[in-house]
């Protein structure tokens, strides 16, 4: 995907979609058209001919869409020649099967057909545009290609900008803690260090529980310089998902959320970070208190955008980031689906 540590696989289609669900139908109505007023076959009517073609071909489409999801795991991960031999075979044993039932079903209605001959024919139409599927597949693998490349550079750049700002904070809450309490500044270097070399390696995926560890290690940091003015409350789920994510994805909200909602005021307040976990999705909300001259800078901060961005390019349009500022709070929500798209 955008970096060594994501795996990398061919993307295809995801014919579950509604979308390409209906790209799908579209065209197979459009070969239906072609083949129904095609010059060369005059001999009956093209509309009464159109009916019987639309719902085969159409059977074929949808059938076809079912089989290309069930074996989208091993298709992303052949080679560019095994995924059009697969192409072929796939559409090929789905129309000889189709044609074999069709024949069947309407034998009565046409005694004198031969079953060969229309096998053949719908052979020869299925090879072609197969042929053209499989033009389509090699284009939009190199389009996800030129995507990735991309996506990697402006990832690159995004996480660089996070890294002096984060380590800035860091570093001033450490030079504070080293003048209090020697013990704990020596575990506040260790926290220190994780999160120094979690922003060196930013641009790599790490499981949901790394991430969470990350931030109990900066809030730890920031405990000693607040006080009692930061109440940090967790409600997590349990267990975990195995759900992997780009690093300091969390910290940045965290950072924000001190930085908008606790430092401001002299009271402080309370930062809540909650789960809500379902069979596709992750839900992940940290809400703060809002001073009203922080809530614009805070709503179109730095960290808000670049998160933004770094999910898009991770998990495309399946992850949403949601913002709401209240009088009294702020809460940053993020959706984040289960099942990476591979």
């Amino acid at each position: 995907m955008l970096n060594p540590q994501i795996q990398v696989s061919r993307r295809l289609p995801d014919f579950r979609a509604p979308v390409q669900v209906l790209r799908v139908i579209v065209f197979a109505q459009g070969l239906a058209l072609l083949l129904a007023f095609a010059p060369f076959t005059l001999d009956s009517s093209p509309w009464y001919r159109l009916g019987f073609i639309s719902l085969f071909v159409q059977w074929i489409a949808l059938i076809s869409c079912l089989a290309f999801s069930l074996f989208t795991p091993l298709l992303s991960k052949v080679s560019l020649w095994q995924l059009a031999l697969l192409t072929q075979a796939i559409l090929l044993s789905i129309t000889a099967g189709c044609t074999v039932i069709s024949f069947w079903y309407f034998q009565q209605l046409a005694p004198d057909i031969d079953l060969l001959v229309i096998l053949t024919n719908n052979l020869l139409i299925c090879f072609i545009v197969a042929l053209l599927v499989i033009q389509f597949l090699i284009m939009a693998d190199e389009q996800s290609k030129r995507i990735t490349a991309y996506s990697q550079a402006e990832l690159t750049a995004l996480q660089a900008r996070i890294r002096p700002h984060f380590l800035f904070n860091a570093l001033n809450s450490m030079a504070e803690l080293i003048h209090q309490d020697a013990v704990a500044a020596e575990a506040a270097l260790l926290d220190l260090a994780a999160l120094f070399r979690a922003a060196m390696q930013s641009t790599m995926m790490i499981p949901l529980t790394e991430e969470l560890e990350l931030c109990r290690r900066y809030l730890s940091l920031e405990q000693w310089r607040l006080g009692n003015r930061l109440v940090v409350t967790w409600q997590l789920v349990e267990p975990l998902p195995e759900l992997k994510l780009p690093a300091l994805t969390l910290q940045p909200l965290l950072e924000n959320a001190i930085l908008h909602g606790i430092e401001p005021t002299t009271a402080g307040g309370e930062i809540i970070i909650a789960m809500i976990l379902t069979k596709q999705q992750l839900k992940i909300e940290i809400t703060n208190p809002l001073c009203g001259a922080s809530t614009k800078d805070q709503h179109s901060g730095m960290a808000l955008q670049n998160i933004r961005q770094r999910l898009a390019y991770v998990f495309g349009e399946a992850a949403l980031m949601l913002v709401v500022a209240k009088e009294q709070y702020f809460s940053v929500t993020l959706l984040l689906p289960l099942r990476h798209q591979d």
